[in-house]
């Protein structure tokens, strides 16, 4: 704070905000972050303005209805200061705004400049709106002498609102307010979504953990980020990070088990814990957590839980703590046996658009349902014999760009999930042995435990229909070991055998296309790891990252093109690791880095991530980074600017790892991201599929129409 400022640092209730000062000819500015809750609702007056020698008051600073922020003339100079009661007078007159929906649950920073003769308001460091008074000045109310302005939230409007406030300061004179928001930024906790692991998005959204008891239930892994305003993790090292499950209707916390086991447990070492004695630290602001849930929704009247995570020491406030989505705990024994499930299709699961439409692809969920009929009833396993009857599938492209926003939709209900790797080593053995029981998965309680697959080893024939069928049904992470084990002793026949049916039976080729390319990325994946950790030890990553990019750039053939260091730093984040790389980390980075070389060395794409002028790709980037770079302070870029990316919750063998993915804005100023097939990157089989450049197939989209720049804070 400067040294004739006066004002609040830390963080208050905006409804506590109540400053004094002393001002010559009302000439004064003011700086200050701004944040809202959910249940924030407009109009609101943020600040009101009131002067010890009169004794009425006026708004200076509102939010409209439209959510509007609007800096109004000071009541002391002007003769049309608004009436406090009167909400509809606040844009009766002269005053300074800008065309940007203030958001919630974000941090604002808010400056003002007052002068006699003009007002001045600032976003986030950039001035936004600037309005002329002179017209309205009364000249007579000008005078030399110091004057006791307050400024405060005083509820003028009889709306009360839930709001914080960060590092007020007001300034006596007109002070340059640029480079104040730099100072000493708001912190905010949020959960890293690209780090989850082991947790399915259900057909109705709500997330699905496995839990329950001891032999039953899963670890599964998240990410908690302590960032700055401008999404910069902050190192907080000698802070914890608690985690706590509650129901996500009340809030209250989730009861213990019948057993008294704490419903939320956290391991270390192999050894369970309860979550509220085991909180995580921040290291280089993240903290990871290895989770289980001992409490079933079925035991709960069927009720959704929620994760909390806070930090207590850095105080109670909203922005300090984050929730992760509703989610739905249950037992490995909902999974009922093959010869009881009876398929049904969907018709969106066939709906896989070509580029052309660059659209998204429907929800492709399979719907499990009970059959009475015993297996023999079963017409699907009656034709489920290789090189029979064919699956008829009708593909259609669908045209409308206005679909859901989804990134991934043309996988089975079991691998729709949030995954960025999963916790074994190349060779099919757990990396993570603490996650390691005896107990069968989900997909291995399905078939015979003396199944083909589990001979494979000393048995070499065709992979049986028993091993496609559970790799269609399979989870992410049993699709990886399946793969593994395959991989190892399958020729490459057998391995096109198993994309071709697996493609034909879930309805899209995607599939298929992950299956293809396992081989080379497990040999590939495991000769890497050797080289940078002869000892499988865990390396330093500042010692690993330069092999990582060398393997990279000869997978994608891009020897003109470096990552740079935000690429590196998004890999990093991927990986789940601070400064030492384990094999666990590393096979995490891998299988989401390896489909996306694989598709940077196509020539359809390759030409596109070389290029510089324009720059058609910036980088890896996130989906809030790419957001954010079309919503600047001012609002959103023009209709039709989009920026491609790469989708960092898609792993292998997820379908649509290594995909690309548009993030545009719409004709109603709103933000979409759209899926593009691949489909004319792997052509069908060895053809190759003759297209026009992917720019001009994207720039020949009526919703896009100029490439976007990515804005990153440092």
């Amino acid at each position: 704070m400067g040294t004739d400022a006066v004002g609040s640092e830390g963080y208050s209730l905006l409804k506590d905000l109540r400053l004094d000062i002393e001002v010559k000819d009302a000439t004064f500015s003011l700086c200050f972050w701004l944040y809202f809750t959910d249940s924030a609702t407009f109009p609101v007056t943020i600040i009101q303005q009131v002067y010890s020698d009169i004794s009425e008051s006026a708004p200076f600073l509102v939010i409209n209805d439209n959510k509007r922020i609007i800096m109004l003339p000071v009541l002391l100079l002007h003769e049309e200061a608004p009436d406090t009661g009167n909400i509809n007078s606040w844009e009766e007159v002269p005053h300074a705004t800008v065309d940007f929906e203030f958001p919630l649950e974000k941090w604002v920073h808010v400056g003002c400049e007052v002068c006699p003769d003009r007002i001045q308001l600032q976003i986030n460091g950039e001035i936004v709106g600037e309005k002329s008074l002179c017209s309205l000045l009364n000249k007579e109310s000008i005078s030399s002498d110091l004057k006791k302005l307050t400024l405060a939230n005083v509820g003028g409007d009889g709306n009360s609102v839930q709001g914080y406030v960060h590092n007020f300061e007001i300034f006596p004179i007109v002070s340059s307010l640029k480079d104040r928001h730099l100072k000493d930024p708001p912190l905010k906790l949020s959960i890293d979504e690209s780090s989850a692991s082991e947790i399915e998005e259900e057909s109705d959204g709500v997330c699905g953990i496995v839990g329950g008891k001891a032999s039953c239930r899963r670890n599964f892994s998240l990410d908690v980020v302590l960032s700055d305003a401008f999404g910069q993790p902050v190192d907080k090292e000698n802070e914890q990070v608690f985690a706590s499950l509650l129901y996500a209707d009340t809030g209250a916390p989730v009861e213990n088990t019948t057993d008294n086991e704490a419903p939320l447990l956290a391991t270390y070492d192999g050894i369970e814990f309860s979550s509220c004695e085991r909180p995580s630290k921040l290291l280089l602001g993240r903290a990871s957590f290895k989770l289980k849930i001992s409490q079933l929704s079925s035991k709960c009247d069927n009720r959704l839980f929620l994760i909390r995570f806070c930090v207590p020491k850095l105080g109670n406030y909203p922005f300090l703590e984050t929730y992760s989505r509703p989610i739905r705990c249950i037992s490995r024994s909902r999974n009922t046996r093959l010869s009881t499930l009876v398929w049904k299709r969907s018709t969106s699961a066939l709906n896989c658009p070509s580029l052309s439409q660059s659209s998204a692809m429907e929800d492709g969920s399979l719907e499990l349902q009970h059959s009475c009929h015993e297996a023999q009833a079963n017409p699907l396993l009656k034709r489920f014999r290789l090189g029979q009857d064919k699956i008829s599938v009708s593909v259609k492209a669908d045209p409308n760009l206005e679909q859901p926003d989804e990134e991934c939709n043309s996988h089975v209900r079991t691998a729709n999930q949030v995954e960025n790797g999963f916790p074994t080593s190349f060779d099919g053995r757990p990396a993570n042995f603490n996650e390691a029981d005896g107990t069968p998965s989900d997909s291995e309680s399905i078939g015979e435990g003396n199944s083909p697959l589990n001979n494979m080893g000393s048995r070499r024939y065709p992979i049986s229909d028993m091993t496609i069928f559970k790799y269609c049904l399979a989870s992410l992470v049993e699709r990886s070991l399946m793969l593994k084990e395959i991989a190892t002793t399958a020729s490459d026949k057998e391995i096109s055998e198993l994309a071709h049916h697996v493609s034909l039976y879930s309805g899209c080729s995607h599939h298929g296309n992950q299956i293809l390319m396992a081989k080379r990325l497990i040999k590939d994946g495991t000769s890497l790891w050797n080289r940078i950790s002869p000892n499988n030890h865990h390396i330093p990553w500042e010692s690993a990252v330069f092999e990582i990019e060398e393997q990279f750039m000869k997978i994608a053939s891009c020897g003109s093109r470096p990552l740079s260091p935000q690429d590196l730093d998004l890999l990093r984040r991927i990986a789940g690791c601070q400064e030492y790389l384990t094999q666990e980390n590393f096979e995490k980075l891998w299988c989401w880095l390896y489909p996306v070389a694989f598709i940077i060395s196509r020539d359809w794409i390759n030409p596109i991530w070389n290029s510089t002028s324009p720059k058609w790709i910036e980088g890896f980037i996130t989906k809030e980074e790419a957001e954010a770079s079309l919503q600047g302070p001012t609002g959103f870029q023009e209709p039709g600017t989009f920026i491609l990316r790469f989708p960092t919750s898609r792993s292998w063998p997820h379908p649509d790892a290594g995909s690309l993915v548009v993030t545009y804005v719409s004709n109603e100023y709103k933000l979409h991201h759209r899926l593009l097939s691949m489909d004319h990157v792997y052509g069908s089989g060895d053809k190759r599929v003759d297209v026009k450049p992917l720019q001009d197939m994207l720039l020949a989209e009526p919703e896009l129409s100029r490439l976007g720049r990515i804005i990153r804070s440092h």
